[in-house]
């Protein structure tokens, strides 16, 4: 029987104790949902409270559901993982790898070594990165006028890699452009395609880049931590009227509808009778899928935005998810998956245990301590609960 009270007890002590405003979280193992909870607020200017069927940005949580529609494309043989991704979206021919700056401040560029790939885009090896954490790319959006990627303006995909093709890791806009390739192949929005795809599918009616009327009276404001640690309710949401659905980031979702995603992955592609991919698609995907490439930590260019994320030295990448090479400290089993949202929401699925949990708070910078300390005590009691 499972001690859904203890799985509790930390989401309520980090809600109740002002540590986060409100968090909510659900659990599932082979035989289904095991626990679903939420506590504290929703908005703390408000006070509505936070529910279960609480609207939240899940930010890169969208990756592995874009991923998940590249993988479709692939199976179809519309998408290659190694063929040059640029035969599907032109624009990527133009892309160049930044060198550095000269006197005068200009960006000096050159032709990158080789072609990028899909598997370089859903592994982050492509030199595509983000600005919060890359001062170089920041910089150069600067120099440029360049807009940021969560304005979704397709001007913001144009920054330069920041290394050749395959060469390094580093975490940024590649998966907007796999979502772009979706796109290309399928004729469809990625907003469209997804719907039709993998969302409706699988019964993820919360689900999607524009809020509904109905998700919106249930929506978290996402709040800012200041330097005291206080919290502030803001207004930040991602525009709902973009030039391009942003692969990387752009879903609102629920974490019971997030948890339906986990679990088909969990189950190698299949839920409730629903196949939305092969389980050979799955097994390939849940591999390290980046050679002897490592995840280096990402170290903040834009503190307000995100903390320091360390603890992905020696990590691998699959087709779209963070592999853990060695078990963790939570119970979480080698070679499971994960990924995290950049306003604290994170989730693993363990396909070895059969065990995934989706947890989401709203507080910027990202990797705050006391989100991620409440992340990792609800994995643990889950683990605990579910027993050996």
């Amino acid at each position: 029987m499972i001690n859904k009270e203890t799985i509790a007890t930390p989401l309520r002590r980090a809600a109740e104790s002002g540590q986060v405003p409100g968090v909510v979280a659900a659990a599932a193992t082979a035989d289904g949902v095991i626990f679903e909870g939420a506590f504290g607020s929703r908005d703390l200017a408000t006070g509505a409270p936070m529910t279960t069927d609480t609207v939240v940005w899940i930010a890169s949580m969208t990756k592995a559901v874009t991923g998940a529609c590249a993988m479709q494309q692939v199976e179809q043989g519309r998408l290659t993982l190694d063929g040059d991704i640029a035969a599907v979206v032109p624009d990527l021919r133009r892309v160049q790898v930044l060198e550095g700056f000269d006197a005068n401040g200009k960006p000096r560029l050159r032709a990158p070594k080789r072609p990028i790939t899909l598997r370089h885009l859903l592994t982050h090896t492509s030199g595509f990165s983000y600005d919060m954490w890359n001062a170089q790319i920041t910089r150069y959006m600067a120099e440029t006028d360049t807009p940021g990627i969560i304005t979704c303006r397709n001007v913001a995909l144009t920054t330069p890699l920041v290394f050749d093709p395959g060469e390094k890791w580093e975490y940024g806009i590649s998966i907007d452009w796999a979502g772009k390739a979706v796109e290309a192949v399928s004729g469809q929005t990625l907003a469209d395609y997804m719907r039709d795809n993998l969302l409706q599918p699988l019964g993820m009616a919360d689900t999607a880049f524009r809020i509904g009327p109905s998700q919106r009276q249930r929506l978290a404001r996402i709040h800012t931590r200041g330097p005291q640690g206080d919290l502030t309710s803001t207004d930040t949401e991602i525009t709902q009227e973009p030039e391009f659905h942003m692969g990387g980031g752009g879903l609102y979702s629920t974490v019971g509808d997030y948890l339906r995603f986990a679990r088909m992955i969990m189950h190698g592609g299949t839920l409730d009778g629903v196949q939305i991919l092969k389980p050979e698609t799955v097994a390939l995907m849940a591999q390290n899928a980046m050679g002897d490439v490592v995840c280096e930590p990402m170290k903040t260019a834009h503190p307000a935005v995100t903390h320091d994320v360390d603890f992905l030295a020696g990590m691998k990448w699959g087709l779209s998810f963070l592999v853990n090479p060695e078990p963790m400290p939570t119970g979480r089993s080698a070679n499971s998956l994960a990924w995290a949202g950049l306003a604290n929401s994170y989730y693993w699925i363990d396909p070895h245990r059969k065990v995934a949990g989706v947890y989401a708070t709203q507080v910027l910078p990202f990797f705050d301590p006391a989100a991620v300390g409440a992340f990792d005590a609800f994995e643990t009691e889950v683990y605990r609960a579910v027993g050996p």
